[in-house]
């Protein structure tokens, strides 16, 4: 835990410490939709899928498309493990400039997700890996060459109940995550984002819950001065599809 407290305050202190250096920190407004699917495959297997759109708000324009899927295993009541594939569409990072071209991203992710209940609240400790693999582009088009890197993420999420009757239930959510960058291509932002969400949650039945939420983004740019503060409401649908397990 020592060591999860000393990655936590780091980063939340490194924006700052880098602050004399800023050059510039573009604020964004956006929106997240999301599409969140689980499929229980037997008791201990699921396979999880989703869909999500990313748009900015001033002015509305189109930012990324992210398809996702993981295989998920319970090993224990408090552990879960995770593997999957991503693919990101990326249209724009500025809603200002709208390129002739969409960037591709592929990534593979690999989590440990540590569970525990404590007065009524589920606390949730996920360490996650990811291999990113992102295409280069020039002034005008993409070329066929590839950014590699490795991505380390952690959160800290709570989930606890604010309402239940009978199938229904209103659920809230807080998490921080924060995420740090490493390979030959990532030298000038070793720190990536620091993310803060909060979510309400309205079961309609223990399968099907939609969510809105607010998160805070902080993000280093590739140039390693530069900054996103992103203001984001996320809409999530959440479907679980109800099946006999054997």
């Amino acid at each position: 835990m020592k060591f999860v407290k000393i990655l936590l305050l780091f980063g939340f202190i490194s924006p700052f410490l880098s602050a004399q250096n800023i050059k510039k920190t573009d604020q964004q407004t956006l929106t997240w939709i999301r599409y969140y699917n689980i499929l229980p495959l037997t008791e201990k297997w699921a396979l999880h899928s989703e869909f999500d759109n990313r748009s900015f708000l001033n002015p509305v324009h189109e930012n990324l498309f992210v398809i996702r899927v993981q295989g998920r295993y319970r090993v224990h009541k408090n552990i879960d493990l995770g593997t999957g594939l991503a693919y990101f569409n990326v249209n724009t990072q500025n809603p200002n400039v709208d390129p002739d071209y969409s960037i591709p991203e592929y990534r593979i992710q690999q989590d440990v997700t540590f569970i525990n209940d404590i007065a009524k609240v589920t606390f949730h400790n996920r360490f996650q890996l990811e291999e990113r693999f992102t295409q280069k582009v020039n002034k005008t088009e993409l070329t066929d060459d590839f950014y590699f890197a490795y991505r380390f993420r952690y959160r800290l999420q709570s989930t606890f109940d604010l309402w239940k009757k009978d199938i229904r239930s209103l659920k809230a959510t807080i998490s921080d995550e924060v995420m740090f960058n490493f390979g030959k291509d990532n030298k000038r932002n070793t720190f990536d984002q620091n993310r803060i969400y909060a979510a309400l949650r309205y079961h309609f039945n223990p399968n099907v819950g939609l969510e809105i939420g607010y998160l805070k983004s902080f993000q280093r740019r590739a140039s390693g001065v530069d900054f996103y503060d992103r203001d984001i409401i996320r809409f999530t649908l959440y479907h679980k599809i109800d099946r006999k397990i054997r």
